[in-house]
């Protein structure tokens, strides 16, 4: 029997028979999950799926035995324990689990995807959906952009106009199915990064600026060298804090204060991209003093690949790298410079890994902007360490596959624009070069993982289509 699984196993080694999950109990860590997903019955010990902790498996990794009797999964810590039942999910969408002997574990620590909530807002239960979406290709990050032009999605206390006028908009008016002002209360984002951890899943929050902020300038116009009003397009590059005020530090001084407070995940992303209408002088002293102010919280700074400009950037900042494959306009040195002040790099290419592209060209789902639109197959066909010269696999923190909003409006939009391609990039983040063979292989999987997501609801472009 053909055993298909996305991501790609480190190993996979078929045997003979099968087994019926049809009244099987689970014990063990993560059962009353597996109950869940699988429909099984829990019990205290003795079941038939036996999920167990030991030092059998790589970190971050599991192995995974079926056998005609029963079913054991071991991990070194419960993560990889729900890595492991992901692949067993896919294993028994289709009928009896077939028998085999697997061992896997990650290619990188970091495995992300990032939703803009900012162009187009999400309810809670949208985000929680899109968690599980994620869940379910062993990603262990969502990046929110909270912050935008065109809205401010996170209630903070200390600056309160932040959400009571800098989140009533979005890209194109409306509310998209939800009542103005559109945001999350403290207690909405606590219970989202709860739950995105019951799932092992980091929340990273991303708070964009110098440029990006003309939301925040509604709400205070202090903040910007002149008032501006509500925006609801898609043009960038036109916003600027006021680099040489004061009262912007200590907006960025509250704003990090709050967030970090709500965030218990290492990572805080403070953008730096797109900063079109900031001189270039402006721009280095902002990114040095906003970077220290949010060093100093004890998070680990992620930027865009633009940040890379500074010199001056806290010890071990990430940077996030979206141009193309082949880089453009100097974002091949501005990368390197993270690596070279002790850094590391998360991938993200937009011709490749931006799920936010059109699958066509006269779509009017997605955009094309990026050398679109996006197959499948050119979200398969590129590795992250082959991209910018100088940074090779040891530089790189991972891989991220962003979701831009600006022609979403409902969490199906998402899902179609989503899915099947998150899938391709969830293979180049997990699984080692080593297990992944080609494309055609990669699409003759994937109607394993398809199976899952039709039982889960989840709305993806057809295969075949």
């Amino acid at each position: 029997m053909s055993i298909a699984i996305v991501p790609a196993p480190v190993s996979v080694v078929p045997g003979d028979g099968t087994f019926t999950l049809t009244g099987a109990t689970v014990s063990g860590l993560l059962a009353e999950y597996v109950s869940e997903t699988l429909g099984l019955r829990v019990v205290e010990s003795g079941g038939d799926v036996l999920l167990e902790l030991g030092s059998g498996a790589a970190p971050g990794g599991y192995t995974l035995e079926v056998v005609p009797t029963g079913i054991r999964l071991e991990a070194d810590a419960t993560a990889g324990l729900f890595a492991g039942v992901q692949t067993l999910r896919q294993l028994a969408a289709n009928g009896p689990v077939p028998c085999v002997a697997i061992e896997d574990h990650p290619r990188f620590s970091y495995r992300g995807a990032m939703l803009d909530v900012a162009r187009h807002f999400f309810a809670v239960a949208d985000v929680k959906r899109y968690i599980d979406d994620i869940a379910l290709l062993k990603f262990n990050h969502l990046h929110l952009h909270l912050t935008d032009d065109q809205g401010w999605r996170l209630e903070i206390l200390s600056r309160p106009e932040l959400t009571a006028k800098g989140a009533t908009t979005q890209v194109g008016g409306g509310g998209g199915g939800y009542a103005a002002p559109l945001y999350y209360t403290q207690d909405e984002y606590r219970e989202i990064v709860a739950y995105a951890a019951s799932r092992f899943i980091t929340i990273v929050p991303e708070i964009d600026m110098p440029g990006h902020t003309n939301a925040a300038i509604v709400a205070y116009p202090e903040l910007g060298d002149s008032p501006a009003e509500p925006y609801e397009g898609i043009e960038v590059g036109f916003s600027s804090l006021a680099i040489g005020s004061e009262s912007t530090y200590d907006f960025i001084d509250d704003v990090v204060r709050e967030v970090v407070d709500l965030t218990p995940g290492p990572y805080l992303h403070l953008g730096g991209d797109e900063s079109l209408s900031t001189t270039d002088e402006d721009f280095l002293t902002f990114i040095a003093r906003a970077t220290a102010i949010a060093a100093a919280s004890g998070r680990t700074i992620v930027g865009w690949h633009e940040m890379g400009r500074s010199p001056d950037l806290p010890a071990g900042t990430v940077g996030q790298y979206w141009s193309f494959t082949t880089p453009q306009e100097g974002a091949a040195e501005h990368t390197l410079s993270f690596v070279e002040q002790g850094g590391r790099v998360i991938m993200s290419p937009a011709d490749v890994a931006y799920l936010d592209m059109a699958y066509e060209p006269d779509a009017t789902l997605g955009l094309v902007w990026a050398n679109g639109p996006t197959s499948l197959e050119q979200a398969y066909d590129w590795d992250p360490a082959d991209i910018v010269p100088g940074i090779g696999e040891e530089h790189l923190l991972g891989v991220e596959a962003p979701l831009w909003t600006e022609t979403v409006r409902s969490i199906g939009d998402a899902e179609y624009l989503a899915f099947p391609r998150m899938a391709a990039v969830a293979e180049i983040a997990w699984s080692p070069r080593g297990a992944r063979q080609s494309f055609a292989d990669f699409a003759s999987r994937l109607g394993s993982i398809e199976a899952v997501w039709d039982a889960a609801g989840i709305r993806h472009r057809p295969l075949d289509g």
